[in-house]
């Protein structure tokens, strides 16, 4: 029997999508709710799993194809020959015991390929293994976490079996699409353990200290980087699994901060004694990346900064008497970031060289704003951008900003999520930050700095009053801003959020 696989529903508005990547080809063996294929669309990547079990049939919209929502994209045999049909390399039985070997031809060795990385990478860092050789996996359980140079990726099996064979190490270096590893699958899949083990280890064996799950690869470099150790996280997920935002918890309570990063510059001498009591610890793919982006920005551009300071009162009254009517109308909190958002977007229209990006000897202005908001995470900053967002209403962006803050802070980011930003906003204040100089994101030409608001005596028609204060600093691209420019944007941003009334009004 056939079964199609067709194009899912892609969301509101969005009519088509491009085949991005097959995973699998024709006569592959695939299980229920594996994943097929992946389309990308104007707005998200979606991945496409298989209705049934059976083997891989036709592929009907080859990679690079544009395809309409329902559009057939291939088709699946089910049921009793696709489910018996030996693999490819197996050796074809001719003696009367074959019988007797049915069930061992239905097992297969499935390969663990390198996951799809995201546009424009190319390799990753083979982080952390949680299974060996001999161990038995689940369907879609954690097998070991990628690291590239922008977000960490796990790697789930892709069949229910046997780890047969480990083919990339600890700490090596992977190409997109390579293979990690091999599972025996199927009824022969307990014949390819270690003969030694009397009986299958569960997926997750106990471990000292009682410990009977492996934590989360995210929990596990948070907890690295905050120095501190399994016993002094409180796990939250199933069977006691540690999160990441268990670390984050567990961070906070102790009063934690992270390992200070090793510096570029040459070590100073230390003595043996001091040497025995340090710990060298890898810097991380995105660390690095962070890293080698943030001193391109400083070498490239022609940085400078310009700073004001705005009276937050009117934003403050304006949410405070709105908040719980527009929680409980649009389903999310009302916050700052969306004041400054639509702030941003309306002082880039009068000065829209801040908004704009050098390419060569040409300047390219962006007659639209894709927003890039900086979300400090426990491996590093990210930042998501939130498209369109000079379309986009104070629901839409608090929405927006909720949603891609919780994928930051479980590293679920993809790469498309990242880029094409035309301007960022950073807020500093949220870590009791008073004053900073923002750094520029390249190829970006300006980026706010948000800061925290302090109560401050301030001159009001002649009289001391106090009010609640902020810095704002804006970081830009002398190159192509000028301080008339950068002022001005600065300028617009204050009177905006002094006056939330020109926000509609336009002015």
């Amino acid at each position: 029997m056939m079964t199609d696989v067709r194009v899912p529903t892609l969301g509101e508005s969005v009519t088509e999508a491009t085949v991005a990547t097959w995973f699998k080809k024709p006569g592959d063996a695939v299980a229920v709710d594996e994943m097929l294929c992946e389309l990308e669309t104007d707005k998200v990547t979606v991945e496409v799993p298989s209705p049934v079990a059976g083997t891989m049939g036709e592929i009907v919209a080859a990679e690079g194809d544009t395809v309409g929502v329902d559009a057939l994209l291939a088709t699946i045999s089910e049921g009793g020959e696709a489910a018996v049909e030996p693999p490819k390399d197996a050796p074809k039985s001719i003696d009367a015991g074959a019988e007797e070997t049915k069930p061992r031809e239905a097992s297969a060795n499935v390969d663990v390929m390198v996951p799809t990385l995201g546009e424009s990478v190319t390799e990753a860092t083979v982080s952390t293994w949680f299974k060996k050789v001999g161990d038995e996996v689940a369907q879609d359980e954690m097998l070991c976490e990628l690291e590239t140079d922008k977000v960490s990726v796990e790697v789930p099996s892709p069949a229910a079996g046997v780890l047969t064979e480990i083919l990339a190490e600890e700490g090596s270096t992977v190409e997109a699409s390579a293979k990690l590893a091999v599972i025996s699958s199927g009824d022969g899949a307990k014949a390819a353990a270690p003969a030694s083990e009397d009986a299958p280890k569960p997926a997750a064996q106990a471990q000292s200290g009682g410990k009977d799950v492996e934590d989360a690869p995210s929990a596990k470099k948070a907890m690295a980087e905050a120095g501190i150790s399994r016993d002094q996280v409180t796990g939250s997920g199933r069977d006691g699994r540690i999160m990441k935002e268990d670390v984050a918890k567990a961070v906070a309570a102790a009063g934690a901060a992270p390992a200070p990063q090793a510096s570029a510059a040459p070590r100073a001498p230390v003595s043996a004694d001091d040497e025995a009591r340090e710990e060298r610890v890898k810097m991380t793919r995105l660390r690095q990346t962070i890293a080698r982006r943030l001193k391109d920005s400083q070498n490239t551009a022609a940085m400078l900064t310009t700073y004001n300071e705005v009276d937050m009162t009117e934003v403050m009254a304006l949410r405070n008497e709105y908040k719980d009517l527009f929680l409980k109308k649009h389903g999310v909190k009302l916050g700052f970031m969306s004041f400054f958002t639509k702030a941003c977007v309306h002082a880039l229209k009068e000065v829209p060289e801040v908004n704009a990006e050098i390419d060569g000897t040409d300047v390219v202005y962006k007659n639209f704003v894709h927003m890039g908001i900086a979300a400090g995470t426990p491996t590093g900053l990210v930042v998501p951008v939130i498209r369109d967002a000079d379309a986009m209403s104070f629901a839409d962006i608090e929405k927006a900003i909720a949603e891609k803050g919780a994928r930051a802070r479980d590293g679920k980011l993809s790469m498309a999520e990242m880029q094409g930003g035309t301007f960022t906003i950073s807020n500093g204040g949220v870590y009791g930050s008073l004053m900073s100089s923002p750094i520029l994101n390249p190829p970006q030409s300006g980026i706010l700095g948000m800061h925290k608001i302090q109560d401050r005596p301030m001159a009001i028609n002649g009289q001391v009053v106090i009010r609640p204060m902020m810095y704002l600093a804006l970081s830009y691209d002398h190159r192509i801003v000028d301080g008339k420019g950068a002022v001005t944007f600065l300028v617009r941003v204050k009177e905006a959020l002094e006056d939330p009334r020109r926000l509609l009004m336009d002015l």
